[in-house]
């Protein structure tokens, strides 16, 4: 969802460098994608351990990063362009289409009716339910379980390193569309496909899929 259907990734980072001042951390925007794709806790845990305090519980800056991008998705939140293009195109396939996000589910409410998407989801599933987030490849069997489908049918889109390790550890395709700051990782050669847009996904990308 986050930087795949909704713009919310520089949200994400005003919410974390506000947050993380808090304990006397200054993140800067480059530094925010190390963690991007991480659930929260997990998230807070990874810069507790590069950059240890003690005035403040782990559990309330978690909090605090939530109660900020939620705010932030809820006043700028917006569509990334091609979101109701891929919704539509998959859906005149008669595809079922799973969300399967990193973000808690009182984030996710937010942003599919933020956007009006809810009608496109056969299933909706957060990373919350599981002990492990992404890269763990956990989120994406559940997801592919709820929605009675074997993980190698599956094709996932992604934008963050965190989550296209997640999905090809699951087993499945995987389509990765990153931010301009990553698109020469060489870690991006494990997805299937790299696209610069969800618009450049079309007929004969979808071809392709179904010949393998």
């Amino acid at each position: 969802m986050d930087g795949v259907l909704i713009d919310s990734i520089p949200l994400w980072f005003e919410a974390k460098i506000k947050s993380f001042k808090k304990v006397g951390i200054d993140l800067t925007y480059e530094m925010c994608f190390q963690s991007t794709g991480l659930k929260v806790n997990e998230m807070v845990d990874y810069w507790y351990d590069k950059f240890p305090w003690d005035n403040i519980p782990k559990k309330e800056i978690e909090e605090d990063i939530m109660d900020n991008v939620v705010g932030l998705v809820k006043e700028k939140g917006v569509a990334i362009s091609g979101t109701e293009y891929i919704l539509d195109f998959f859906r005149e396939k008669k595809v079922k289409i799973g969300l399967a996000s990193s973000s808690q589910m009182r984030l996710i409410d937010v942003a599919i009716e933020k956007m009006g998407i809810k009608k496109y989801f056969d299933d909706i599933y957060s990373a919350e339910f599981e002990k492990k987030g992404k890269p763990d490849p956990a989120i994406y069997l559940s997801s592919a379980r709820s929605l009675g489908i074997a993980p190698k049918e599956c094709i996932a889109f992604e934008d963050s390193l965190n989550g296209l390790l997640s999905a090809k550890s699951a087993g499945m395709k995987c389509i990765c569309i990153p931010d301009e700051a990553l698109i020469k990782d060489e870690k991006l050669k494990m997805a299937d496909l790299v696209l610069k847009s969800l618009n450049d996904f079309n007929e004969e990308s979808w071809n392709e899929f179904n010949r393998e």
